[in-house]
C-alpha cells in the first residue's frame, strides 16, 4: 500500500469520475474535498448559539469566543467552517430559524454558486506621456505596432487609455483626452485589428467611452466604478462589458493615507452598490466585470488581503479582473525598480488566477501566456 498527498483537483467531479466512481458518489463526495471558511460578524447572541448547534449537527462547526454561550454580549464575531456540502445542510437548517439566520443562508448559497472561468489576458496601452511605467507609452504608429505585437503574443483583449491614473495624477480636459486617443483608435480600424482582439477603452469620460464604442470596442474599462452613469447607459447600447473597478478617493488623492475598517467587507459593499446601479440601468450580470482595484486607495496590507480573499468576489457571479502589473506593492515587499518588476507581477498574478480571477491585466503579454500555460497545466496535473 502507497499514501501521497495531493492539493484539491480543480475539477473535482472529473478527478473522481477518473477514479471510476459512480455519478452519485461523485456528486455527493466531490462536495466534501473542500473546506469552506467564513468569517460572520454583528452575529447576535441568540442567532451565534443557534448556528453554533445546526453547525455541529450537520458535521460543521462555529468557532466562537468565549462566554457567546452564556450570552455575555450582544453581537459577536464568528468563523463557520465546513465542507461544501455541510454549509449546503447548514443553508437548509437556518432557512427556518429567526435572528436574521435566514438572510444569512442567502449569503452562504451565494458563496457557494459554481464559477467557471477561462482564463483571458488583457494587454495595457497607454496613449499618454505620463504613466507610471514609461514603456507602456505610446502614440499613433508606435501604438499600433505594439497592439499587433501583443495580440500576436496571446492577448485576448487591448486595454487603451490616454489619461494616467497613477498616484498624484491629474485628469486632463475631454478635448485632451480624445486628442489623444483619436488617432489610435482611427488607426486601430484602418488597420483591421478590431477582428483580431477584444478591445477596451480605459475611460470614465463620456464622450471618450462612445467614440471608442462606435468605433468597435467592446469593454469599458471605468476606474471609477460607474459614478457616471452615463458610462453604463452607453455599455448598454453599444453591447459592451463594463468593469467596475473600486477606488477610494480619486487619483490625485487616493494614496493619502487610505484606511479601511475591513477592506473585503468595504470593497464588497461597494460592489453591491455599483451592481445595481448597473443592473438598473439594463446591464446583465454577464456583461459586468469587477476590479478590487489593487493600489487605488489601498495601502499594501489592503492590497494584500484582497488578492489573498479575492475568491470571496466570486459570490457576484461576475468575471473577476486584477491589474497589478509592475505595482509599487511589488517595490514595498521587494524592493526593485518598475522595470524589474515583472517577477512580482507574474507572482501576483497568478495567485489571483488561483483565487477566481478571469482577466489579468499586464504590460507582459507573452510571459503571462507562458506563465499561466505552465499554471494551468499543473492545475490539470490531477493523477500520476
Amino acid at each position: 500500500m502507497d499514501i501521497y498527498r495531493i492539493d484539491i483537483p480543480r475539477d473535482k467531479a472529473a478527478f473522481l469520475r477518473s477514479l471510476g466512481c459512480d455519478g452519485i458518489g461523485v456528486s455527493i463526495m466531490s462536495k466534501k474535498m473542500k473546506t469552506e471558511l467564513f468569517v460572520i460578524r454583528g452575529l447576535s447572541a441568540g442567532a451565534a448559539n443557534i448556528l453554533k448547534q445546526d453547525a455541529i449537527s450537520v458535521g460543521a462547526d462555529l468557532a466562537l469566543p468565549k462566554g457567546a454561550v452564556s450570552c455575555l454580549h450582544e453581537s459577536y464575531e464568528a468563523v463557520l467552517m465546513g465542507t461544501h456540502r455541510q454549509i449546503e445542510a447548514l443553508i437548509e437548517k437556518e432557512k427556518l430559524q429567526p435572528f436574521g439566520l435566514r438572510s444569512l443562508a442567502d449569503s452562504l448559497k451565494s458563496f457557494l454558486r459554481k464559477y467557471k472561468k477561462s482564463i483571458k489576458i488583457m494587454g495595457v496601452i497607454n496613449a499618454n506621456d505620463d504613466s507610471f511605467y514609461p514603456a507602456s507609452r505610446f502614440r499613433e504608429a508606435a501604438a499600433v505596432e505594439v497592439i499587433r505585437k501583443q495580440i500576436e503574443e496571446g492577448a485576448d483583449i487591448i486595454d487603451i487609455g490616454a489619461v494616467s491614473s497613477r498616484p498624484g495624477s491629474v485628469p486632463v480636459t475631454t478635448e485632451e483626452e480624445l486628442s489623444r486617443l483619436t488617432p489610435v483608435i482611427d488607426a486601430i480600424s484602418k488597420e483591421g485589428l478590431l477582428s483580431q482582439a477584444v478591445f477596451s477603452i480605459d475611460s470614465y469620460t463620456p464622450e471618450v467611452v462612445a467614440y471608442a464604442l462606435k468605433n468597435g470596442f467592446g469593454i469599458v474599462n471605468d476606474i471609477t466604478g460607474l459614478k457616471d452613469k452615463r458610462v453604463g447607459e452607453l455599455a448598454k447600447e453599444y453591447g459592451a462589458k463594463l468593469v467596475i473597478m473600486h477606488m477610494q478617493g480619486t487619483p490625485l488623492t487616493m494614496q493619502k493615507n487610505p484606511t479601511y475598517e475591513n477592506v473585503i467587507v468595504e470593497v464588497d459593499s461597494f460592489f453591491e452598490e455599483r451592481i445595481d446601479r448597473a443592473l438598473g440601468l439594463g446591464l446583465d450580470k454577464r456583461d459586468l466585470v469587477l476590479d478590487v482595484g489593487i493600489g487605488f486607495g489601498k495601502r499594501l496590507e489592503h492590497n494584500l488581503a484582497l488578492i489573498k480573499n479575492l475568491e470571496h468576489f466570486t459570490r457576484f457571479g461576475c468575471e473577476l479582473m486584477v491589474g497589478a502589473s509592475r505595482k509599487s506593492m511589488i517595490d514595498t515587499i521587494s524592493p526593485a525598480p518598475v522595470e524589474k518588476r515583472l517577477p512580482g507581477t507574474l507572482a501576483i498574478h497568478l495567485q489571483a488566477i488561483r483565487r477566481g480571477a478571469a482577466i489579468v491585466r499586464c504590460h507582459d503579454v507573452a510571459e503571462h501566456r507562458q506563465a499561466i500555460a505552465v499554471y494551468e497545466a499543473i492545475e490539470k496535473g490531477d493523477l500520476l
